[in-house]
């Protein structure tokens, strides 16, 4: 059991951090104020290999781990929590579509997603299904050598600018089978809501994603048929562990404004970091922010091993690491006081970006539901 980042996990660490201050940090208010996509930031991201962390190389990734996705992410998200998130879920598309897809899919997605050239979105979720998720009503139809899908899918991050779709819906009425589509956006039938108007998140667009006897070729079928919600669970998992370590980033961020801004705030003759009650909430929260920290590391780290418990760890490290971000991230908006509630002033921002991550991915009360069963599941052996 080592804590210590070793030599390329370092180097990952230290290159995210540089590109984060220097391309992202600088930019990101405009980004949330006037709702921009980076595109040429993402990508340039990507050609530092952040857009396939943990796709194989032959394959057009970088060949790192989970371990290094976590650390890349909470990098990108102490800059801007928005722009990371996308990648992340831009990471867990290609993740699907190399660990499910066959050699002819591969080939011709990942390059391109690889080099962003190419950006995805994964729809799972509906109107009427969100925690429920195995309820949704997508259909696809298969008809000769093609599906025909019809269904509506919402909160869909990067609707409308993504250039590939992942996509879920039922193949079996009868006994509830879902499959899994890999979708292209020029794909006739497909079309998009207008943008959402949102607390956070504004650096990337999110939309409805509707299919109206949208026609893609039986070769866009990934896995096979009946085998898309598990593909999807399993997607999450890696999803869950990339959204904590986003939030990660807004905490750590967060928290270094406080530290900062306590230094030099001055009331009642000396700086507020001398009064003794708040340095105990700034103990607390570097506190909460070290487990978590742990916690996803621990997580990332039994992905990669495909650990029994993965699943459980992935579910334990999303709820307790969002949670426990957004209360640094309020603390720190606090101890800013009425500064703090100024645009002017960053961590109002990582306020709002970090507040999604507790329900996206599944909700925190979903990830008790998944780790209570797991265990009763133990209990009951």
């Amino acid at each position: 059991m080592d804590f210590h980042l070793n030599e390329e996990l370092s180097a990952i660490q230290q290159n995210a951090r540089l590109f984060a201050e220097k391309e992202m940090l600088p930019h990101a208010a405009e980004w949330d104020k006037k709702k921009i996509f980076p595109v040429e930031c993402l990508r340039k991201a990507a050609s530092l290999g952040f857009s396939s962390i943990y796709i194989k190389e032959e394959n057009g990734g970088s060949g790192f781990g989970r371990i290094a996705a976590a650390i890349v992410f909470e990098e990108l998200a102490a800059a801007c929590p928005s722009t990371a998130a996308y990648l992340s879920i831009h990471n867990m598309v290609s993740g699907m579509i190399e660990t499910a897809g066959n050699e002819a899919q591969r080939k011709k997605w990942l390059p391109k997603l690889s080099t962003m050239e190419y950006f995805s979105s994964y729809c799972l979720t509906e109107p009427g299904s969100g925690s429920d998720a195995a309820s949704l009503k997508t259909r696809a139809e298969k008809r000769g050598n093609d599906y025909y899908l019809n269904g509506t899918k919402a909160f869909i991050s990067g609707g409308g600018h993504s250039d590939v779709y992942i996509v879920m819906a039922k193949t079996d009425l009868n006994k509830n089978g879902i499959s899994a589509f890999i979708v292209d956006k020029k794909s006739p039938g497909l079309s998009f809501g207008k943008p959402e108007q949102k607390m956070g998140w504004n650096s990337q667009p999110t939309t409805m994603v509707f299919f109206e006897n949208c026609v893609v070729p039986a070769d866009s079928l990934l896995g096979k048929e009946g085998e898309g919600f598990k593909l999807a669970l399993k997607a999450l998992d890696g999803g869950r562990v990339n959204i904590a370590a986003c939030s990660l980033g807004a905490a750590r961020a967060s928290l270094e404004a406080a530290i900062a801004y306590m230094k030099q705030r001055q009331q009642f003759g000396k700086p507020i970091s001398s009064f003794q009650a708040l340095q105990f909430r700034l103990a607390d929260m570097a506190t909460h922010l070290e487990a978590s920290r742990l916690m996803v590391h621990k997580a990332a780290v039994m992905l990669d091993q495909q650990h029994i418990e993965a699943t459980m760890m992935a579910a334990m490290a999303k709820r307790f690491a969002t949670d426990m971000a957004f209360t640094i991230c309020d603390e720190a908006l606090q101890l800013h006081g009425g500064y703090g509630y100024l645009q002017d002033f960053p961590v109002e921002r990582f306020l709002r970006d970090s507040r999604v991550h507790r329900i996206l991915e599944g909700t925190n009360e979903i990830m008790r539901l998944i780790i209570a069963r797991q265990l009763l599941g133990k209990n009951n052996d």
